[in-house]
């Protein structure tokens, strides 16, 4: 069965699960449409979009290696509102901005984890929403992260 799990402000969301958490977030029809998982990201991606909710807590198990792990973790670590640049995150993980740049355009649970937070030294970045970097500025908005856009 495939279903949109949620209407967001970017458009539809779907999701696929795997091991009791959140593999993959889609944009569009996912697989994941019933049951307490679905009804906690359901519930999570309206507060988030509501303004009464700045970090999720719904399980994820995206696979991945080594790498791309301490990579999310990184990610998770960047609080609602801020941001971190390609090279920063490069600098701490000891990887090149290039292998950062490509494990955020390889993020399977985008806005979970949360990728639009990372910009370029001289520029926006990329993000993998339906209209690219128009999503990845309408999040960094909706988190208060806009000043850094003016």
């Amino acid at each position: 069965m495939t279903a949109v799990l949620y209407h967001s402000p970017l458009g539809p969301i779907g999701a696929c699960a795997a091991n009791g958490g959140i593999t993959h977030l889609v944009w569009g029809d996912g697989a994941l449409a019933v049951g307490a998982l679905a009804d906690q990201l359901r519930a999570e991606l309206g507060a988030y979009f509501a303004g009464r909710l700045q970090c999720f807590s719904v399980p994820l198990s995206p696979a991945g290696t080594g790498f791309q792990q301490a990579f999310r973790a990184a990610l998770l670590a960047i609080p609602f509102g801020q941001t971190r640049t390609y090279g920063e995150l490069a600098r701490d993980l000891g990887v090149s901005a290039q292998a950062v740049g490509q494990a955020c355009g390889a993020n399977p649970v985008p806005i979970l984890i949360p990728c639009h937070r990372v910009l370029g030294a001289g520029g926006l970045g990329g993000f993998s929403g339906p209209r690219g970097i128009e999503d990845k500025v309408a999040l960094l908005r909706h988190e208060g992260a806009a000043g850094l856009l003016i």
